[in-house]
């Protein structure tokens, strides 16, 4: 598990070094990184059939 969370932090280190400033170039990329640290935080991403108990979605 320890692994897995690692490898999450690790691409999302390099979704954060892809950021550009421009906000219409990195809405994708932020949306990436945003499920990412979902996944990270224990809380379901937003297509996830269930509820975000994190942002009550």
């Amino acid at each position: 598990m320890e692994a897995q969370k690692l490898q999450i932090q690790e691409e999302i280190n390099i979704l954060v070094g892809q950021l550009t400033g421009d906000m219409m170039n990195d809405m994708e990329l932020k949306d990436q990184i945003h499920n990412l640290q979902m996944k990270l935080d224990g809380v379901r991403p937003m297509d996830s059939m269930i509820e975000c108990e994190g942002c009550g979605s």
